[in-house]
């Protein structure tokens, strides 16, 4: 068995969390296979990176550089990737789970031959072949499972290992030729909102989730959709916390309801969106939803406000549930982390 790791350098060189996680996922489980592992990557000038890694055990380096490998771009991170798992002659081939290698993986599945399996959440060995895991069914169930078909293809995802750690040293890479057809497409540069206007942090400490009750009829039977917005982005700039959202929040635009403007479904958690890992969560104006706890499976430390303290929350899906009108005690911390 050939075991190859995939990653994408960052502009300035180097490699990010998530590869860090994937690459000390993909150690392990070439300890556990006793199998030597082989580190490819892919960037502009993948050469630092490669030496920051040096002593992460690889048995070889393979690289593609090059300023068209810099920005992501389906056609040619396709056509990197199939070079270097031809070159390494893989049979199991890990990388991580970010928004570039997903939307590229399958389609470098097909043209190997192999099977691609994303969202992985867990890898290990049983009788002697690496086995992976998964959640199915909304994150209700996790599957453990292996397959025969070679190559296999995983994306790992977040927080499935502590990032690697180690001294750098000198890489020696091979660098592997890739013959690229004419783009169709080109990056001319990057549009993102300011940086206070930023709702979705997935490196923040903490996650704010928005429950449906922001939108609902308060105590004095008013709707106080504006001054939720207020506190709540409020919170959000003085925290720098990440926010998500349920489904029921996301969708009651569509039903003719008020609606918090600030939230899309990038900001879901729970059923059809993410299971985010975040070290903390805070929910506010929950009602139980089960689709919004089931989100928060990998959360670390767990706390919500309600004022219902017979919801959901208050069996056991949180770790300390505060029974209060959301309104006021985010009042009072906005006041108390302001400077």
């Amino acid at each position: 068995m050939s075991i190859l790791f995939l990653a994408h350098t960052e502009p300035d060189g180097t490699l990010a969390k998530s590869a860090l996680e994937s690459l000390a996922a993909t150690v392990q489980l070439a300890q556990s296979l006793g199998t030597p592992f082989t580190v490819g990557l892919i960037g502009e000038t993948p050469g630092p990176a490669a030496d920051a890694i040096a002593t992460c055990g690889a048995q070889k380096f393979l690289t593609v550089s090059g300023p068209e490998f810099s920005q992501a771009r389906y056609a040619t991170d396709a056509a990197a990737a199939e070079a270097l798992c031809r070159a390494a002659a893989a049979t199991l081939v890990t990388a991580p789970a970010t928004s570039r290698w997903n939307r590229v993986l399958p389609g470098l599945a097909h043209r190997l031959g192999g099977r691609a399996d994303t969202h992985v959440t867990g890898v290990g060995v049983s009788n002697g072949q690496p086995c992976v895991s998964r959640w199915f069914y909304r994150q209700r169930m996790e599957a453990v499972f292996t397959r025969s078909t070679r190559p296999w293809i995983l994306a790992l995802e977040g927080g499935i290992a502590a990032p690697w750690q180690g001294a750098a040293g000198t890489a020696h890479p091979d660098a592997v030729a890739v013959t690229l057809a004419a783009p169709r497409t080109q990056v001319t540069g990057f549009e993102a909102p300011a940086a206070d206007q930023q709702t979705i942090r997935p490196d923040a400490e903490l996650l704010f989730v928005t429950g449906a009750g922001w939108t609902k009829k308060q105590a004095d039977g008013e709707v106080k959709v504006a001054e939720a917005e207020t506190l709540i982005r409020e919170f959000l700039r003085l925290s720098r916390s990440s926010l998500g959202s349920t489904k029921s929040l996301v969708d009651l635009g569509g039903e003719g309801q008020s609606v918090l403007p600030f939230l899309s479904h990038l900001n879901q958690i729970g059923q059809t969106g993410s299971t985010p890992r975040h070290a903390k969560g805070l929910s506010t104006c929950c009602h139980g939803e089960e689709p919004h706890t089931v989100g928060w499976r990998f959360i670390g430390e767990r706390r919500a406000i309600s004022l219902d303290a017979n919801c959901g929350w208050a069996r056991g899906k949180a770790d300390i549930l505060y029974v209060a009108d959301a309104f006021a005690v985010m009042a009072k911390v906005n006041a108390l982390l302001a400077p």
